[in-house]
């Protein structure tokens, strides 16, 4: 195993997941990718962008989670581990599943949250759709 792919949103949960990530890839001596799929621009699903102040707020959003992404690139490196991040707009399970592709990853890592019957009927469970369409291995990490 020398890529895992390490699947993120900016939760309380996000330092948990990747210190799990550090201990697979020290294990395997493989490097850790970093993702967050951003929701795409508003240009991009067919909606007028509006008005400025809503521009610059969504600039700001992507900013700060660069910025995380960064930071945390950073820590995996100080802790030994070869580490890249990556900020991708689009649709999450398609870009997850075309980013597997080009950086030869060999295993996925997501964090899964309990959630109600209506939230998973409705929105339904990221992770559960990473398992559903990768034919890469995934491993799920609970949050309780």
């Amino acid at each position: 195993m020398k890529n895992i792919l390490v699947a993120i949103d900016f939760d309380e949960n996000l330092d948990f997941l990747i210190r799990h990530a550090k201990r697979f890839a020290k294990a395997f001596n493989a490097k850790i990718w970093l993702m967050h799929v951003a929701a795409p621009d508003p240009e991009f699903v067919g909606y007028d962008v509006g008005p400025q102040y809503i521009r610059d707020s969504r600039a700001g959003e992507l900013r700060e989670e660069h910025r995380v992404i960064q930071e945390q690139t950073d820590w995996l490196k100080k802790e030994g581990c070869d580490a890249e991040g990556l900020l991708i707009q689009g649709a999450t399970i398609e870009l997850i599943m075309e980013e597997s592709k080009k950086l030869h990853i060999d295993m996925i890592m997501t964090g899964h949250h309990e959630r109600s019957f209506l939230y998973n009927a409705f929105v339904g469970s990221v992770s559960a759709k990473i398992m559903k369409n990768s034919k890469i291995p995934v491993l799920i990490v609970p949050f309780k």
